[in-house]
């Protein structure tokens, strides 16, 4: 019996230097010389920012305002590359969405390829807000131990949420998901926002818990809508929420 437990330290000792540290400059560099990233078992170290906004902004002009220099002042990098990170650890903010104040700019990223973050922890910032992800999408079995948003992000092929976990609050108000989406056996430490959401080819919520409240007010859902075991410690909004036509009430009704 000790040498099984002796056996089985060695092994867990291993497991943790055998993760490597790779650093969130020499990702923005391979991204930006066009190539495919594919990081398994790793620690990113670093800010990892793939709006490039460090970049871009030396390039645009000064702006004092929105309202006396016109045009738009959202600026959207088109990552082209593959992006596959599985179970990794981030320690910094990994960015695709940058409100920079002090320019008058706001920087987005906007995937056009395959895009994986799974079995990782994010242990900083994840910041997808307004994102498009034109190519599949696996999220499945990570972590989001700090503020997090997939606010106004579009989703136009597959797309899991599987087996997730968010320990602060969850924003995904006026997400647009095309496929089917499954975010089953998911946790939401707090409040998770769904608000205008449209879901138009089905969701799962099967198995999810909602420690605190669940706001799907005005979110639209098309196709299957997987509830079984869901549970919701405190309150669900579900004013002016459309399954399939029916309000959230009288789709729970005819589906008892």
């Amino acid at each position: 019996m000790k040498n099984t437990i002796t056996f089985i330290a060695v092994l867990l000792c291993l497991t943790t230097y055998a993760q490597k540290t790779v650093n969130a400059s020499d990702i923005i560099r391979d991204v930006k010389n066009g190539k495919s990233v594919t990081i398994s078992n790793a620690t990113i170290k670093g800010v990892l920012d793939f709006t490039f906004m460090d970049e871009a902004l030396p390039k645009l002009p000064k702006r004092k305002s929105w309202w006396n220099n016109g045009g738009s002042n959202t600026i959207e990098k088109q990552i082209t590359n593959k992006v596959s990170f599985v179970n990794c650890t981030f320690n910094d903010d990994v960015l695709a969405y940058i409100p920079d104040e002090k320019s008058g700019y706001t920087f987005i990223a906007n995937f056009e390829d395959e895009v994986i973050f799974k079995d990782c922890t994010f242990k900083q910032k994840a910041m997808f807000k307004y994102s498009d992800f034109e190519r599949n999408t696996d999220f499945s079995n990570t972590k989001f131990n700090n503020d997090s948003t997939f606010k106004y992000a579009k989703f136009e092929r597959e797309i899991s949420f599987e087996n997730i976990f968010f320990d602060e609050p969850a924003t995904f108000k006026y997400a647009d998901f095309k496929k089917h989406v499954s975010f089953a056996n998911a946790v939401f430490n707090e409040s998770a926002i769904f608000k205008y959401t449209e879901f138009n080819n089905g969701v799962s919520f099967k198995n999810v818990k909602f420690e605190e409240d669940l706001n799907i007010k005005y979110a639209k859902v098309s196709g299957d809508f997987n509830i079984t075991n869901m549970n919701v410690a405190y309150d669900i909004d579900s004013k002016y929420t459309k399954i399939n036509g029916l309000s959230f009430s009288k789709y729970l009704l005819k589906n008892k």
